[in-house]
């Protein structure tokens, strides 16, 4: 979480003016789960017929319309007309009637209730215009797993597709106000599924996820001053991590998970510190009169980002992992923070204010920024583990709001989200199963 430098690590203040609203988004058919904004041109789209799933209509989820909202926030994939046509998972479809459609590609499945409760989901691809069958997957889950199911299948459809490797099986992790009273969410990419990890009366800020996402790092305020903590989020088994004297914030993990980035004013003003994961005696990185904050690693865990006013005004600057000489990484604008970088070390993410809070992505090789989004309350950008999406909060109706951006800005997707003030996205790695 960024917070004004002025009054860095209150409780009561999130980084963003309360100006403006997010623009209205056009609709979108009726099976979409999302308002999805795409500009551009020249962006190459798949178009894709999604046949609802033989038994899907007695189904607690439609499956085939949670797979296509999950393609469509990618702006990658167009939906094909599916009306009249039926096929599971064992059919040989007839691809005159889909080329006719202008299908590139078919998929369809079943869904049937076993005895003992659980649900088998079953699907296959089609290269419609090779007339080739690309694979298929099989699923025995719970009712509670359904919509992961889902997701895999958006996943295998999405990496046959394109060559990449999808997102949608992913987390999220989010931070709610609502009635005085603060929740960090776990959710699924899309920000349904949502499961409370933690609630409390005072502030949670800045959750960041374990490189095996078994765990997360927040700061909560629950002692009445910012603490850092570590969950696991399977058993809601917590730890203790950072307790020193004065402020204890904005934790980073590293890539091996075995070590945490924070921002310490133990020993006077903030400053960056490594410490264990388990907790310890922490080691300081920067010796400097500044505010320096907000660390994350590169991806090779070489290199710190962070956020400092050493130059004047709130910047960029990077370092290496282990100290040392500092390199100021953002020039334009007079304040940029929220330093995100992407899995492939080659955007980096963040918010400059300038006529309000936007969110920026500069090409690290190059220097070159774009701005990605023209809204003025924008925050917490985070990578999609395939560093293809960011999601970050914004505000709509005056209320927060998670979004997902492609990394030029071009396609924008409004997620779901719990009741309440929405704010610090971040997104969780490739689940491990």
């Amino acid at each position: 979480m960024t917070l004004p430098f002025d009054r860095m690590f209150s409780p009561n203040l999130v980084r963003r003016a309360l100006l403006g609203a997010l623009a209205v988004v056009p609709s979108l058919p009726a099976w979409s789960q999302f308002r999805v904004e795409v500009s551009g041109v020249g962006m190459r789209q798949f178009p894709i017929a999604l046949v609802p799933l033989r038994g899907e209509a007695g189904a607690p989820q439609q499956i085939s319309a949670i797979v296509r909202a999950d393609l469509e926030r990618t702006g990658q994939f167009r939906a094909v007309d599916t009306s009249g046509q039926t096929m599971d998972d064992t059919s040989r479809p007839d691809m005159t009637v889909w080329r006719e459609r202008t299908a590139d590609s078919l998929a369809g499945g079943s869904i049937t209730r076993r005895p003992d409760g659980r649900w088998d989901v079953r699907f296959r691809l089609w290269d419609v215009v090779r007339d080739q069958d690309l694979g298929g997957q099989g699923y025995v889950v719970p009712q509670a797993d359904l919509r992961l199911a889902a997701h895999r299948i958006a996943d295998y459809i999405y990496e046959k597709l394109t060559g990449e490797k999808g997102v949608f099986s992913t987390r999220l992790a989010y931070v709610t106000k609502a009635g005085g009273r603060y929740t960090l969410w776990v959710a699924d990419s899309d920000g349904e599924n949502a499961q409370a990890a933690l609630t409390s009366p005072e502030s949670i800020i800045s959750p960041a996820w374990s490189p095996n996402g078994a765990q997360l790092a927040y700061v909560s305020f629950e002692s009445r001053k910012p603490v850092v903590y570590v969950h696991e989020v399977a058993t809601g088994r917590r730890r203790l991590v950072a307790n020193f004297k004065g402020s204890n914030s904005a934790p980073a993990w590293s890539p091996d998970g075995r070590t945490l980035a924070v921002t310490l004013s133990r020993d006077g003003g903030s400053q960056l510190y490594l410490i264990d994961a388990n907790g310890g005696e922490p080691r300081r990185l920067t010796q400097s009169p500044s505010i320096d904050t907000e660390p994350v690693f590169s991806p090779d865990g070489g290199t710190i980002y962070f956020v400092s006013d050493r130059g004047g005004s709130p910047q960029i600057y990077r370092m290496s992992a282990g100290g040392g000489a500092v390199q100021r990484v953002t020039f334009n604008g007079s304040y940029n923070v929220s330093p995100s970088v992407s899995s492939d070390g080659r955007w980096l993410a963040y918010v400059s204010r300038s006529g309000g809070f936007k969110l920026q992505v500069m090409e690290l090789s190059s220097g070159n920024v774009t701005p990605v989004t023209n809204t003025d309350t924008d925050e917490s950008p985070s990578f999609a583990p395939n560093s293809r999406l960011i999601v970050y909060a914004t505000r709509q109706g005056g209320r927060g709001a998670l979004m997902t951006t492609t990394v030029d800005g071009k396609i924008k997707a409004r997620l779901a989200g719990q009741g309440g003030d929405i704010r610090e996205p971040a997104w969780g790695p490739y689940q491990q199963y």
